[in-house]
């Protein structure tokens, strides 16, 4: 089995699995052609999931992405910016 991609950093402070970075056990990368983001990201008045900041990728469900390989992350780690757009997204 592949190893899980771990999110290195999450500034979607408005998410509720961020906490100090991402508490979700595992996230899905979604969005649109060309713009890669995280669709775990959910704006709720509660903080979920994990105790501590150790987030990873569940699946990817960009295709066009350089970093997908069987619908899993291959990035040594993911960056979520701001609007929860994937920084590490890359098209092929």
């Amino acid at each position: 089995m592949m190893e899980r991609t771990a999110v290195k950093a999450c500034a979607t402070t408005t998410c509720a699995y961020n906490s100090d970075g991402c508490t979700a056990f595992a996230v899905t990368i979604g969005g649109a052609e060309g713009v890669a983001s995280c669709t775990t990201s959910l704006t709720i008045d509660a903080r979920g999931d994990l105790a501590a900041a150790d987030g990873k990728v569940g699946a990817c469900q960009r295709l066009e992405c350089v970093h997908n390989t069987d619908l899993m992350c291959t990035a040594s780690a993911v960056d979520i910016a701001d609007h929860a757009n994937c920084m590490t997204y890359e098209a092929r």
